[in-house]
């Protein structure tokens, strides 16, 4: 069984930072390409960043230079460095990972974190 744990979410001023991770824990063959996605009040589910298992990030444009994504391998996390955070951050934040097999690809969720920011 695959469990996807997140941290790091809470009350933030605008301007200020916050620090999301995720762990990867259970049986699996490999994780390929992680990720984090958000979800505002009455809006859909949106990428916010992935990183492939070789380490290159693509950032949506809302987010570009001013959140970073990274991933420790050795841990199987992946961590969302998020600076100058504004308003409209406020969500809920998810992880994602794709666990890969010889023959399969699923992808996993966490159950979300709260982020929100404001003054």
């Amino acid at each position: 069984q695959v469990q996807l744990v997140e941290s790091g979410g809470g009350l933030v001023q605008p301007g200020g930072s916050l620090r999301l991770s995720c762990a990867v824990s259970g049986s699996f063959f490999r994780i390929n390409d992680m990720g984090w996605y958000r979800q505002a009040p009455g809006k859909q589910r949106e990428l916010v960043a992935v990183i492939t298992s070789g380490g290159s990030p693509n950032y949506s444009d809302s987010v570009k230079g001013r959140f970073t994504i990274s991933r420790d391998n050795a841990k199987n996390t992946v961590y969302l460095q998020m600076n100058s955070l504004k308003p409209e951050d406020t969500a809920v934040y998810y992880c994602c990972a794709a666990i890969v097999s010889p023959t399969a690809r699923v992808n996993y969720w966490g159950q979300g974190t709260q982020v929100t920011v404001s003054s």
